[in-house]
């Protein structure tokens, strides 16, 4: 059986040699992430070209996120690049203080604002969590804090808030252009960093959509607000990523787990996708293999039902790339085969808003229930292999399309596999033959297997699917299969 769940791998110098590339692809990559955090627009561009001209030698489709940085919510820089803070010491935070200016008593800030989106009694993490500050006082631009946890602390370290409500937008005017950048190149989807609302993620596909992007818009869940509003969120985004590193900072690793299960159900609940990412084989960034406690957590998020696990540090400058796909592939592989994997009541007691939903909750049914050995979606959009994709299944899903988008676009549904194919044959019958045809030259499925072939009346049309058939593989001829139609 292929693998349901999909790889995201940041890109980065460790995979700028196409021969690096080629091998990240053929170790089973199905997305690649694009981080504008770094590098400049040309570099973004090169290595956009680069994916695509590879996955095209490859015969792969492997879909572009853009990932937008979001507002520098930093420390600025120190006189000798670093101090040592000592617990139970005093040391400011100052909007007013020159970016180079830092000292064992204080240091500047990037985020001006930040004085007024504090007061005593606040806790302030700074470097991922590692540095810990209670707030004393503010006055003015200045933060005075006493050190609760003390160590090493670095320039341009990032600064989040215990139980969020910083005040900072989601869009800064570096992502303003960067969302231009995205459209040029055609980006399949645009991850929107510290979505706070509904209203960001609005003003994000907004903005893509008025550059020319057509794609979907990712929202990142790392602030303690986005949970407060997560319904909207998810219902105005396409997909959620779980970002565990701030979102972890913020609420406290201890609520993580508990909090990465409930968003990973309720984003399928909603019928939207959902990635799980950071940190997740940290060790192979030097490593040849992942440790046990990094098996765990990739294989749970796929047990709990996650779409997709992403690779950050681990393929952008890591040491081995390809090992690290690999190895992610193989846990994936193992968690696939439990039966928690493949068992699904989702939305058996609700009903349906439309016909294409209703035929892909049908087919569901009926390929757990038949033994069906693939199911074939014609479509359009994606939007009927979407849903499909929300049932738990072993059943392979694979979403025939003429639409280069839309092949790009499913890269990232859990047990979903984008086939470029001709949709325009007026003849339903050969229409049928040809798509099982070509699963047979995959050898995907084999004389006397049962497939499902769900698609619409009219070819070209986006949510027109309202027809289900059942068909035995060598017997398209011959009587015996089950049409459903609204």
């Amino acid at each position: 059986m292929p693998r349901r769940t999909k790889i995201v791998a940041t890109l980065g110098p460790a995979t700028d040699d196409p021969k690096a590339l080629d091998k990240l692809i053929q170790a089973g990559v199905d997305v690649c992430r694009i981080n504008f955090s770094h590098g400049s627009v040309g570099e973004h561009k090169a290595r956009a070209e680069t994916v695509r001209n590879r996955a095209r030698a490859c015969g792969r489709q492997v879909g572009i996120i853009a990932d937008l940085q979001g507002p520098k919510i930093r420390i600025g820089s120190f006189m000798n690049s670093c101090v040592e803070l000592t617990e139970g010491t005093m040391f400011t935070l100052d909007a007013e203080l020159g970016m180079q200016a830092g000292n064992e008593n204080s240091v500047g800030i990037l985020y001006k604002a930040l004085p007024n989106d504090v007061g005593r009694g606040d806790t302030l993490l700074l470097d991922d969590g590692a540095i810990t500050l209670w707030v004393d006082d503010v006055a003015g631009t200045r933060i005075h804090c006493r050190v609760v946890t003390g160590g090493i602390l670095s320039d341009k370290k990032g600064i989040n808030k215990r139980g969020g409500g910083l005040s900072a937008g989601a869009l800064t005017k570096k992502d303003r252009q960067d969302i231009k950048t995205a459209a040029k190149l055609e980006a399949d989807y645009l991850a929107l960093s510290f979505p706070r609302n509904a209203e960001d993620v609005n003003l994000a596909r907004d903005l893509l959509r008025k550059a020319g992007g057509h794609g979907g818009i990712i929202a990142k869940i790392e602030r303690a607000e986005a949970l407060t509003n997560i319904d909207e969120i998810i219902e105005a985004s396409d997909i959620i990523m779980i970002a565990r590193g701030d979102l972890g900072v913020e609420i406290g690793d201890p609520e993580l787990p508990g909090v990465q299960k409930k968003l990973i159900a309720k984003a399928r609940r909603m019928n939207r996708v959902v990635i799980t990412a950071t940190q997740m084989m940290q060790s192979m960034i030097e490593n040849h293999t992942p440790t046990r406690a990094e098996v765990m957590d990739v294989a749970n998020a796929v047990l709990d039902g996650t779409d997709a696990v992403m690779l950050s540090a681990e393929t952008s400058v890591g040491k081995h790339p390809a090992k690290v796909v690999a190895a992610m592939s193989k846990i994936c592989l193992g968690a696939e085969k439990q039966r928690e994997a493949m068992i699904s009541t989702h939305r058996t007691g609700t009903t349906f808003g439309y016909i294409d939903e209703a035929i892909a909750m049908a087919t569901m049914y009926t390929a757990n229930h038949l033994g069906v050995a693939a199911i074939i979606s014609l479509t359009e959009s994606g939007s009927t292999p979407l849903w499909m994709s929300r049932i738990s299944s072993g059943i392979p899903i694979y979403a025939m399309t003429s639409r280069i988008k839309t092949c790009r676009r499913v890269t990232l549904y859990r047990g979903v596999y984008p086939v470029s194919f001709k949709l325009d044959f007026s003849d339903q019958s050969i229409l049928n033959r040809e798509a099982i045809d070509d699963l047979v030259r995959r050898d995907a499925v084999r004389d006397g297997d049962l497939v499902i072939i769900t698609k619409g009346d009219l070819a070209g049309i986006t949510g027109g699917t309202n027809t289900m058939k059942v068909v035995k593989v060598g017997g398209l001829h011959t009587p015996g299969y089950c049409n459903i139609s609204s």
